[in-house]
């Protein structure tokens, strides 16, 4: 741990903001975020979580690194092919900034264990390529009653929206269920490789508003950017006050794993 004469310096740009200062500096020092995937939208996330000073950041991935990583996923380098994403990952962040504890899951999120991790820390990064971890993300979050920030990528365009249960549309109020398997397959296709790195810094910025109540976040809100157009778009989401996952009626009261 540095001194606080070096913390100081560190955390400098952050103590001259009005709605940070050292009080707001201490707030994320004592946040807990877990990040679940640790590729192109986690790899932004990550690195910026881990140099703003949160105090504890779990990184959850089951994959390693391969050379195609490595046109987005910047958290990564060419001597990390083979490696575990999350061992990768947690070098990185070290190196920016040595104050913050990385606990590191290499496993596959389920409905076994996903209760059990999600429940130790204070917000959520949805960081993942597929449907069925989104769906599962959101379903964990809203039994444990955990905010949480959802994204998704596909070729130029991304999309992001940000979840708080009981008061907030749920990302099941949006999307209801994950679609036919052969729709999966879409996070497979071609990337931009900045998209994910644009998308996931608002994730982060998120997650930071959210610890530091400051801000509107994007509750009820679908973002959507095209970055071939540069084209940036609200769209409003209504609570379903009939959804099968937070509705007080319908609500889920168990995990399940989806199959894709």
């Amino acid at each position: 741990m540095e001194t606080e004469a070096i913390l100081k310096e560190r955390y400098l740009r952050h103590l001259m903001l009005e709605d940070v200062g050292e009080e707001g500096q201490k707030k994320l020092s004592k946040a807990k975020i877990l990040v679940i995937g640790a590729g192109g939208l986690g790899s932004p996330v990550c690195l910026y979580l881990t140099a703003v000073g949160i105090g504890r950041i779990g990184v959850l991935d089951y994959d390693i690194v391969e050379i195609s990583n490595l046109q987005r996923q910047v958290i990564h380098a060419t001597s990390d092919i083979g490696k575990a994403k999350i061992s990768s990952a947690k070098i990185k962040m070290n190196n920016i900034n040595p104050n913050v504890i990385i606990d590191t899951y290499f496993e596959k999120l389920t409905a076994q264990n996903s209760i059990s991790i999600i429940q130790n820390y204070d917000f959520i990064i949805d960081a993942t390529d597929n449907f069925t971890s989104k769906f599962l993300i959101n379903d964990a979050c809203v039994i444990t009653n955990k905010a949480f920030s959802h994204a998704g990528v596909l070729k130029y365009r991304g999309q992001t929206m940000t979840i708080i249960p009981k008061r907030s549309a749920c990302f099941a109020c949006a999307f209801d269920e994950p679609p036919e398997k052969e729709l999966d397959s879409f996070f497979r296709a071609g990337l931009f490789g900045v998209v994910p790195g644009i998308i996931g810094c608002i994730q982060a910025s998120e997650a930071i508003k959210y610890i530091l109540k400051i801000g509107d976040l994007l509750t009820n809100t679908l973002l959507t950017m095209d970055i071939k157009t540069m084209n940036f778009r609200k769209i409003s989401i209504n609570k379903n006050a009939s959804c099968r996952v937070c509705s007080n009626k319908y609500g889920i009261k168990e995990l399940n794993d989806y199959h894709a």
